[in-house]
Protein backbone atom coordinates (compact mmCIF):
# COMPACT_ATOMS: atom_id res chain seq x y z
CA UNK A 1 0.00 0.00 0.00
CA UNK A 2 1.36 3.40 -0.94
CA UNK A 3 1.62 5.85 1.91
CA UNK A 4 1.31 9.58 1.80
CA UNK A 5 4.36 11.80 1.40
CA UNK A 6 2.29 14.73 2.70
CA UNK A 7 3.13 13.77 6.25
CA UNK A 8 5.30 14.88 9.13
CA UNK A 9 7.07 12.06 10.95
CA UNK A 10 8.18 12.79 14.51
CA UNK A 11 10.39 10.32 16.35
CA UNK A 12 12.26 10.32 19.64
CA UNK A 13 12.61 8.53 22.98
CA UNK A 14 9.97 8.31 25.69
CA UNK A 15 8.74 11.47 27.42
CA UNK A 16 10.55 13.78 24.99
CA UNK A 17 7.32 15.63 24.16
CA UNK A 18 6.35 13.92 20.90
CA UNK A 19 2.66 13.64 21.71
CA UNK A 20 2.17 17.21 22.94
CA UNK A 21 4.18 18.70 20.10
CA UNK A 22 2.62 16.46 17.46
CA UNK A 23 -0.91 17.21 18.61
CA UNK A 24 -0.32 20.98 18.59
CA UNK A 25 1.33 20.79 15.19
CA UNK A 26 -1.51 18.77 13.69
CA UNK A 27 -4.00 21.26 15.10
CA UNK A 28 -2.19 24.21 13.56
CA UNK A 29 -1.97 22.55 10.15
CA UNK A 30 -5.38 20.88 10.18
CA UNK A 31 -3.72 17.47 9.81
CA UNK A 32 -4.73 14.11 11.24
CA UNK A 33 -2.78 13.31 14.43
CA UNK A 34 -1.65 9.70 14.91
CA UNK A 35 0.16 8.72 18.12
CA UNK A 36 1.57 5.27 17.40
CA UNK A 37 2.89 4.88 20.94
CA UNK A 38 -0.69 4.64 22.14
CA UNK A 39 -1.19 1.58 19.96
CA UNK A 40 1.66 -0.27 21.67
CA UNK A 41 0.39 0.88 25.04
CA UNK A 42 -3.12 -0.34 24.26
CA UNK A 43 -1.74 -3.73 23.27
CA UNK A 44 0.35 -3.90 26.45
CA UNK A 45 -2.60 -3.01 28.65
CA UNK A 46 -4.88 -5.59 27.00
CA UNK A 47 -2.20 -8.24 27.52
CA UNK A 48 -1.90 -7.33 31.20
CA UNK A 49 -5.68 -7.44 31.61
CA UNK A 50 -6.01 -10.78 29.83
CA UNK A 51 -3.09 -12.32 31.68
CA UNK A 52 -1.04 -12.77 28.52
CA UNK A 53 2.65 -13.08 29.33
CA UNK A 54 4.30 -10.01 27.82
CA UNK A 55 7.61 -11.92 27.81
CA UNK A 56 6.09 -14.42 25.36
CA UNK A 57 6.90 -13.00 21.93
CA UNK A 58 4.67 -15.40 20.01
CA UNK A 59 1.66 -14.72 22.22
CA UNK A 60 2.12 -10.95 21.96
CA UNK A 61 2.50 -11.09 18.16
CA UNK A 62 -0.69 -13.13 17.89
CA UNK A 63 -2.53 -10.66 20.12
CA UNK A 64 -1.27 -7.74 18.01
CA UNK A 65 -2.48 -9.35 14.81
CA UNK A 66 -6.02 -9.79 16.09
CA UNK A 67 -6.50 -6.73 18.30
CA UNK A 68 -8.53 -3.95 16.70
CA UNK A 69 -7.22 -0.55 17.79
CA UNK A 70 -9.16 2.58 16.86
CA UNK A 71 -8.67 6.29 17.43
CA UNK A 72 -11.85 8.25 18.10
CA UNK A 73 -11.31 11.83 17.00
CA UNK A 74 -13.07 14.39 19.25
CA UNK A 75 -15.77 16.67 17.92
CA UNK A 76 -14.71 20.12 16.85
CA UNK A 77 -14.35 22.36 19.88
CA UNK A 78 -13.50 19.50 22.26
CA UNK A 79 -10.49 19.98 24.58
CA UNK A 80 -7.07 19.20 23.10
CA UNK A 81 -5.96 15.69 23.95
CA UNK A 82 -9.51 14.36 24.25
CA UNK A 83 -9.15 11.77 21.50
CA UNK A 84 -10.02 8.29 22.73
CA UNK A 85 -8.33 4.94 22.11
CA UNK A 86 -10.46 1.84 21.70
CA UNK A 87 -9.19 -1.72 21.90
CA UNK A 88 -11.69 -4.20 20.45
CA UNK A 89 -14.33 -1.50 20.84
CA UNK A 90 -13.56 -0.75 24.51
CA UNK A 91 -12.22 2.59 25.71
CA UNK A 92 -8.78 2.04 27.27
CA UNK A 93 -7.59 5.67 27.15
CA UNK A 94 -7.27 6.08 30.91
CA UNK A 95 -5.18 2.92 31.24
CA UNK A 96 -2.44 3.76 28.75
CA UNK A 97 -0.13 5.66 31.12
CA UNK A 98 -0.36 3.36 34.10
CA UNK A 99 3.05 2.50 35.63
CA UNK A 100 2.70 -1.19 34.79
CA UNK A 101 2.25 -0.26 31.12
CA UNK A 102 5.27 2.06 31.30
CA UNK A 103 7.39 -0.80 32.61
CA UNK A 104 6.42 -3.32 29.94
CA UNK A 105 5.64 -1.39 26.75
CA UNK A 106 9.22 -1.30 25.45
CA UNK A 107 9.53 -5.07 25.90
CA UNK A 108 6.31 -5.59 23.96
CA UNK A 109 7.21 -3.12 21.23
CA UNK A 110 10.61 -4.69 20.51
CA UNK A 111 9.03 -7.89 19.13
CA UNK A 112 9.27 -8.12 15.36
CA UNK A 113 5.82 -9.73 14.95
CA UNK A 114 4.22 -7.01 17.04
CA UNK A 115 5.89 -4.20 15.12
CA UNK A 116 5.05 -5.70 11.74
CA UNK A 117 1.37 -5.89 12.67
CA UNK A 118 1.35 -2.34 13.99
CA UNK A 119 3.26 -0.87 11.03
CA UNK A 120 0.66 -2.22 8.59
CA UNK A 121 -2.14 -0.57 10.53
CA UNK A 122 -0.22 2.69 10.93
CA UNK A 123 0.35 2.92 7.18
CA UNK A 124 -3.33 2.30 6.57
CA UNK A 125 -4.21 5.16 8.92
CA UNK A 126 -1.89 7.59 7.11
CA UNK A 127 -2.55 6.50 3.53
CA UNK A 128 -3.84 9.35 1.37
CA UNK A 129 -4.00 11.81 4.25
CA UNK A 130 -2.11 14.84 5.52
CA UNK A 131 -0.94 13.56 8.87
CA UNK A 132 1.39 14.15 11.77
CA UNK A 133 2.51 10.76 13.05
CA UNK A 134 4.64 10.34 16.17
CA UNK A 135 6.56 7.33 17.40
CA UNK A 136 9.99 5.73 17.41
CA UNK A 137 10.36 4.39 13.87
CA UNK A 138 8.09 6.60 11.81
CA UNK A 139 10.72 8.28 9.66
CA UNK A 140 12.83 5.13 9.28
CA UNK A 141 10.21 2.39 8.82
CA UNK A 142 6.54 3.41 8.90
CA UNK A 143 6.60 6.50 6.66
CA UNK A 144 10.04 6.59 5.03
CA UNK A 145 8.60 8.88 2.32
CA UNK A 146 7.27 11.45 4.78
CA UNK A 147 7.77 14.98 3.50
CA UNK A 148 9.34 16.16 6.78
CA UNK A 149 11.10 14.08 9.42
CA UNK A 150 11.81 15.32 12.92
CA UNK A 151 13.80 13.61 15.67
CA UNK A 152 13.31 15.11 19.13
CA UNK A 153 15.91 14.75 21.86
CA UNK A 154 16.25 15.74 25.54
CA UNK A 155 18.30 14.52 28.48
CA UNK A 156 16.92 11.49 30.28
CA UNK A 157 16.74 13.53 33.51
CA UNK A 158 14.55 16.16 31.85
CA UNK A 159 12.35 13.48 30.31
CA UNK A 160 11.93 11.79 33.70
CA UNK A 161 10.90 15.10 35.23
CA UNK A 162 8.28 15.61 32.52
CA UNK A 163 6.92 12.08 32.89
CA UNK A 164 6.77 12.47 36.68
CA UNK A 165 4.63 15.59 36.29
CA UNK A 166 2.47 13.98 33.61
CA UNK A 167 1.75 10.89 35.71
CA UNK A 168 0.97 13.06 38.72
CA UNK A 169 -1.61 15.01 36.73
CA UNK A 170 -3.21 11.70 35.76
CA UNK A 171 -3.28 10.54 39.37
CA UNK A 172 -0.57 7.89 38.91
CA UNK A 173 2.05 8.91 41.49
CA UNK A 174 5.46 7.27 41.17
CA UNK A 175 8.89 8.21 42.46
CA UNK A 176 11.11 10.23 40.15
CA UNK A 177 13.99 7.79 40.65
CA UNK A 178 11.84 4.89 39.51
CA UNK A 179 10.71 6.78 36.40
CA UNK A 180 14.30 7.72 35.60
CA UNK A 181 15.38 4.08 35.89
CA UNK A 182 12.49 2.92 33.70
CA UNK A 183 13.30 5.49 30.99
CA UNK A 184 16.95 4.46 30.93
CA UNK A 185 15.91 0.84 30.53
CA UNK A 186 13.43 1.73 27.77
CA UNK A 187 16.06 3.77 25.92
CA UNK A 188 18.40 0.77 25.99
CA UNK A 189 15.71 -1.64 24.76
CA UNK A 190 14.45 0.72 22.06
CA UNK A 191 17.87 1.59 20.68
CA UNK A 192 19.32 -1.92 20.81
CA UNK A 193 16.44 -3.98 19.42
CA UNK A 194 17.41 -5.81 16.23
CA UNK A 195 14.28 -4.89 14.28
CA UNK A 196 13.29 -1.25 13.76
CA UNK A 197 15.50 0.30 16.46
CA UNK A 198 15.04 3.82 17.74
CA UNK A 199 17.26 6.11 15.69
CA UNK A 200 16.89 9.25 13.59
CA UNK A 201 16.32 8.87 9.86
CA UNK A 202 19.30 9.98 7.76
CA UNK A 203 17.32 12.99 6.53
CA UNK A 204 15.66 13.87 9.85
CA UNK A 205 16.02 17.27 11.52
CA UNK A 206 17.30 16.84 15.09
CA UNK A 207 15.72 19.20 17.62
CA UNK A 208 16.92 19.32 21.24
CA UNK A 209 13.97 20.17 23.51
CA UNK A 210 15.95 20.54 26.76
CA UNK A 211 14.92 23.87 28.26
CA UNK A 212 12.93 24.81 25.15
CA UNK A 213 9.26 25.77 25.44
CA UNK A 214 6.79 23.53 23.63
CA UNK A 215 5.48 26.44 21.56
CA UNK A 216 9.01 27.24 20.40
CA UNK A 217 9.56 23.66 19.22
CA UNK A 218 6.24 23.73 17.35
CA UNK A 219 7.24 27.03 15.73
CA UNK A 220 10.56 25.52 14.62
CA UNK A 221 8.80 22.57 12.98
CA UNK A 222 6.24 24.83 11.29
CA UNK A 223 9.10 26.87 9.84
CA UNK A 224 10.76 23.71 8.55
CA UNK A 225 7.45 22.58 7.03
CA UNK A 226 6.84 25.90 5.32
CA UNK A 227 10.31 25.78 3.79
CA UNK A 228 9.82 22.28 2.42
CA UNK A 229 9.33 22.07 -1.32
CA UNK A 230 5.86 20.59 -1.71
CA UNK A 231 5.59 20.87 -5.47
Amino acid sequence: MAVTDSAIAIDGPGAVGKTTIGRLLAGRLGFLFIDTGRMYRALTWVAIEKGVDTANEGAMAALAQHLAIEFVIPDKGAPKGSERVLADGRDVTQDLNKPEVDRQVSLVSKYRGVREAMVLHQRELAAGRDAVMVGRDIGTVVLPEARLKIYLTASVEERARRRHLELGELGHWEQYSSILSDLRMRDKIDSERSFSPLKPADDAHLLDTDGVAIEEVVAQILELWSSTDRH
